[in-house]
């Protein structure tokens, strides 16, 4: 079902360039035009097939904006910034150039200018102008909202969490280049840290800061010594939630940072079948079964020193995370902010709605 629904918004998504750019073209020329051509007493109606652009229009910007929220790749501020533009084009050619024709055309028709309506088009340029320009300058200078993507960050952020991340804890950058041209801060080890992933800068990535420049980093049984010093971990308890069995909870102090780290020690990969007392669609669960610890490294076992400029990112998942043990390092380029709060939740492929409770909690 889920692969049809996302076949099925690609198809409309697409289809929604070519009606949006008819009815832009028909309700900013042509419809007030026909306000002014009278048959019957009455304006003339829009052509049928005018009506049903304008009618499965809706439809297909949703259609739009689904697949624009669910993608990993999607430039957040190139979209603000076209809107921006576009909206402040439009809104001043219209007022420059169109809107006296307009009302020319009226006068010369015998109508009162005031009684027609204005286009649609204009009035929504009107109305996005001042809003997508604020947008644009609180996410790019500010704050900037970020969707969690897969389970890496557990048990610290949820897949479905919705986060606030602040833009100006490591620099102010520019907008769709992000070329930084104020420094105000730099990461701490135990951030935890959105970043452009250095395989694909496309793709935001959100870890927590293990090593910074200089650090010398030994991930041992999923530990941590850097530089030489332990860094402090105390096992919990063990974690289930129908999902992932039998995994290991503990507490480690970063930095100044104390938080929970999931994981497992085994040198096997955890996932198995979907279980029936997983409530969530994807398509696998975890077991953490340490039967084979003895006989082999840790999967994720790593010595890594972090080069100048760079940083080491890990997921506080352990044994289901793809981070800087995998990859490499962070160059200082790539970053994008500092995440502080979960300001909603709503994982869709879990049964039940939103997680309320997530809602206002400080990432640490």
């Amino acid at each position: 079902m889920s692969a049809i629904i996302e076949l099925l918004a690609w198809a409309l998504s697409w289809l929604a360039w070519p009606v949006a750019i008819v009815c832009v073209i028909d309700d900013w020329f042509l419809r007030s035009k026909r306000q002014l051509r009278v048959a019957a007493g009455a304006p003339i109606p829009d052509p049928p097939l005018m009506k049903i652009a304008y009618a499965i229009l809706p439809v297909l910007v949703l259609a739009a904006l689904y697949r624009l929220m669910g993608s990993q790749r999607t430039d957040f501020s190139l979209v603000l910034l076209v809107i921006t533009f576009v909206s402040g084009v439009v809104w001043g050619i219209d007022q420059l150039l169109l809107r006296g024709r307009r009302d020319a055309a009226a006068k010369a028709a015998g109508r009162d200018p005031a009684q027609l309506e204005e286009p649609g088009t204009v009035d929504y340029a009107r109305s996005f102008f001042p809003i997508m320009a604020t947008l644009l300058v609180l996410r790019s200078f500010a704050f900037e909202p970020y969707r969690i993507p897969s389970d890496s960050m557990m048990p610290t952020l949820l897949d479905g969490d919705f986060i606030v991340v602040s833009k100006y804890a490591y620099g102010l950058r520019w907008p769709v280049s992000h070329e930084k041209f104020l420094a105000v801060g730099a990461p701490e080890r135990g951030d935890v840290a959105v970043f452009r992933w250095p395989e694909d800068p496309t793709i935001n990535y959100v870890k927590r800061v293990v090593g910074l420049p200089g650090d010398l980093v030994e991930v041992r049984s999923d530990r941590l010594i850097i530089n030489g010093t332990p860094v402090p971990f105390v096992e919990k308890a063990r974690y289930g939630d129908g999902c992932y069995l039998n995994m290991r909870l503990a507490e480690e102090t970063l930095g100044n940072v104390k938080h929970e780290v999931l994981h497992c020690l085994t040198p096997d990969i955890l996932a198995i079948p979907p279980l029936a007392s997983c409530n969530r669609n994807i398509g696998q669960s975890y077991l953490c079964n340490e039967a084979s610890a003895e006989l082999a490294a840790d999967m994720g076992d790593r010595v890594m020193q972090v080069p100048q400029g760079k940083y080491l990112m890990i997921g506080d998942n352990r044994d289901n995370s793809s981070d800087g043990r995998y990859w490499g390092f962070v160059d200082e380029s790539l970053l994008v902010g500092k995440a502080t709060h979960v300001w909603f939740n709503w994982d869709l492929q879990r049964t039940g709605g939103p997680n309320w409770s997530r809602i206002g909690q400080r990432i640490r």
